[in-house]
């Protein structure tokens, strides 16, 4: 998109940096008057924490310039190196970019090209977003872009971001998500050889558990279930409670807790067609963007839906899994009293609920959860799992209150969309359901 140069400012004898729009892209007046105003809402995002200071905006020749901080010691890729980092080092910056991105989101700016390479460490050590609202000047300039392009880093984009629809703030949070995922395990989610593919696969693909990738506590697989859901309405309300998720999940047990077992569902959905409209990576200081177009055609339904269950060998050899097709969704429970609520709202309540039922304040989590478990029903995919959790969650705390008749619908109906995990397996035995007493034998199959 241009160059940046580091820059001596003689009049107040400090060290700045200078980024000048490409001239190729200085010819369209327009796009200057487009580049100025949105490096003018960038400065006024200079007095919040962890965003880089803007100092002056002009023209050269013809071509708009901006002068901001100059930010010297590096980026986050560098710090990084490719690999895993401390947990706790990983939440202390991404709890900084959080904060930034909230910030700039709360006063309506998107930053559309959130990784590592854009967030850079001032001399202090603090980390600082940078490139503030630049990617959404060109994709909002006429004929700079084709229809259904964008423009990004495929392996930081936000499925709706890769089919060319529109960029919120819910698409940074997405890719804060992936950077978070990145310095966790030392991989992106849907790292792949080419751009193309790994963009595609953030449209089509369940997340990898990153549990799986590195000696991580499986409860942040929901978290990241979450984080990077295919549909935006799906993930947290802010980066912020998406940093807060992932220390609950980090700090707490290395099982995974009763609401969020690791994603387990795999759909045999028929091939679906992806049109790849052309890949540009536009530099800056070295630093792409890719540009990919894909045609957002759903996958036909499925006839029938296979689901993979963690390890429950029914033979003497030690097979990892048991699959078992199943040609229809299983009825839900009757309905719960409830006011209605959004489905974000619902899981958030379901959140709220499980720290409460951690504490054993069942009654305060039950009516929480009978107002989130309608708003979710229906609502269970691969990467979205909260109808699973809440339904055993209102199963459990109903369980605890001695009101079995009510808890076991809700069991059920669990069972039925994750399979026979133990929590759910023990939660129904308690209630005197088949299946209870001693667990099966290796090479034996549970009577459940």
């Amino acid at each position: 998109m241009g160059e940046i140069y580091v820059a001596h400012d003689r009049k107040l004898d400090r060290i700045v940096a200078v980024k000048l729009l490409a001239e190729r892209l200085s010819e369209d007046p327009d796009l200057r008057v487009r580049f100025r105003r949105e490096a003018l809402a960038a400065a006024r995002l200079s007095g919040e924490p962890h965003v880089v200071t803007i100092f002056d905006v002009g023209e050269h020749e013809g071509r708009p310039f901006t002068v901001m901080e100059h930010l010297s010691g590096g980026t986050l890729a560098g710090r990084a190196g490719g690999g895993a980092v401390d947990p706790e080092q990983a939440l202390t910056w991404l709890a900084q970019a959080a904060e930034a991105l909230d910030a700039a989101h709360g006063r309506g700016i998107v930053h559309r090209d959130v990784k590592p390479a854009n967030l850079l460490f001032d001399s202090s050590d603090r980390l600082q977003v940078v490139d503030f609202g630049i990617a959404r000047v060109i994709d909002e300039t006429a004929g700079m872009t084709a229809p259904g392009t964008v423009l990004g880093t495929a392996g930081y984009l936000a499925p709706e971001q890769a089919q060319g629809r529109e960029t919120t703030a819910a698409s940074d949070r997405y890719a804060l998500a992936v950077v978070a995922y990145e310095l966790l395990t030392g991989r992106r989610p849907f790292e792949r050889e080419s751009a193309t593919a790994e963009a595609a696969a953030h449209i089509h693909e369940i997340v990898p558990p990153p549990s799986e990738q590195a000696a991580l506590p499986e409860a942040v697989d929901a978290v990241f279930a979450r984080a990077l859901a295919k549909s935006p309405v799906h993930r947290f309300p802010t980066a912020a409670a998406f940093v807060d998720a992932l220390a609950e999940a980090l700090h707490g047990p290395t099982s995974p807790p009763p609401e969020a077992p690791p994603p387990t569902q795999r759909r045999s959905a028929a091939p679906v067609a992806a049109l790849v409209a052309g890949v540009l990576l536009l530099t800056v200081v070295g630093v792409g963007a890719a540009l990919l177009a894909f045609r957002d055609d759903p996958p036909p339904p499925a006839a029938a839906t296979e689901r993979t269950t963690p390890a429950q060998p029914t033979t003497t050899a030690p097979p990892p899994t048991t699959t078992v097709a199943q040609t229809a969704a299983p009825p839900p429970p009757p309905p719960a009293p409830t006011n209605a609520v959004s489905v974000e709202q619902a899981a958030e309540l379901n959140d709220e609920a499980f720290a409460l039922m951690q504490d054993g304040r069942w009654q305060e989590a039950l009516p929480l959860l009978e107002r989130a478990v309608p708003a979710l029903r229906g609502t269970y995919s691969d990467d979205f799992l909260y109808e699973a959790y809440a339904e055993y969650n209102l199963g459990r705390t109903l369980v605890e209150l001695d009101r079995c008749n009510e808890a076991v619908p809700h069991l059920e109906r669990s069972r039925e969309l994750q399979r026979n995990r133990p929590e759910i397996r023990d939660a129904l035995r308690a209630c005197g359901v088949r299946g209870g007493g001693k667990k099966p034998k290796r090479g034996e199959e549970d009577d459940d």
